[in-house]
């Protein structure tokens, strides 16, 4: 009986494997057609393209690199001049500026810089402008130092981060108060130095002394080792500034 069962579960195996197979070729080819449409502009394709290939995933590994090429699309779509359905054109207004179409629409000055044909705050009247609609939040797991951008609900792009040693970054809700670029660091390292620990930008909550920042020392990133704050690369932060206006809500969970 004991072998017949054997048989039975090595020949359920047998039959599984072209099925485990198949998805993993469909999930390569997937990938492949995303990074195709990546390379030609087709973020809205490449999203589409990534999104089936992390839900034919038959792996972790498979599973994260679908992830995060998905995130890398959704950033670039959001960045691009691609109207997506949480975005709108906005018609300049007379007395508009950059600063005051952001701040009217919940958005950042370098986002509309990024989404637009805009050089420097040169704008003229009637001139329609791409605004992103979309509700930015953020959720840090400590556990996994790991920071989820985040529109409603839908996770945008997943960061690796640093967190506080011995766990003392603190977990709550807070809501993102001043942005900085080139932050000064305890008035002792200048703005722009590549010594910075603070990095190139600062996302401050309404927790005083507490934020999100860039770093000198992108090695440590993923690890525990901040005072606690929130520690991205540098290009990473600079790409979460362009995003987030002041207001947005960070959730910090244990």
């Amino acid at each position: 009986m004991m072998k017949k069962l054997s048989f039975c579960l090595l020949l359920s195996a047998f039959c599984l494997l072209p099925s485990a197979r198949a998805e993993e070729t469909n999930a390569r080819v997937l990938m492949a057609q995303g990074e195709t449409a990546m390379a030609q502009g087709l973020y809205l394709d490449a999203k589409r393209f990534y999104q089936q290939a992390l839900q034919m995933s038959p792996d972790a590994q498979t599973a994260a690199a679908a992830q995060e090429r998905l995130g890398q699309a959704n950033v670039r779509l959001i960045l691009s001049p691609i109207l997506t359905a949480d975005a709108v054109y906005y018609t300049v207004q007379p007395g508009d500026t950059l600063a005051r179409i952001a701040k009217k629409n919940g958005t950042t000055v370098e986002l509309l810089r990024a989404a637009n044909p805009v050089r420097g705050d040169f704008i003229r009247v009637g001139q329609k402008l791409k605004i992103t609609q979309a509700h930015f939040n953020v959720l840090v797991d400590k556990s996994q130092n790991l920071l989820t951008l985040k529109n409603g609900e839908e996770v945008v792009k997943l960061y690796r981060c640093s967190t506080g040693v011995r766990g003392i970054t603190p977990t709550g809700t807070f809501k993102v108060v001043n942005r900085m670029v080139d932050p000064v660091w305890k008035g002792i390292v200048a703005p722009g130095d590549p010594e910075n620990p603070l990095g190139t930008r600062w996302l401050g909550f309404d927790l005083p002394q507490y934020g999100i920042h860039g770093t000198n020392e992108p090695e440590t990133i993923g690890q525990p080792v901040t005072k606690g704050c929130v520690r991205l690369v540098n290009s990473e932060v600079e790409e979460l500034y362009t995003l987030l206006p002041e207001g947005t809500a960070v959730t910090i969970v244990e």
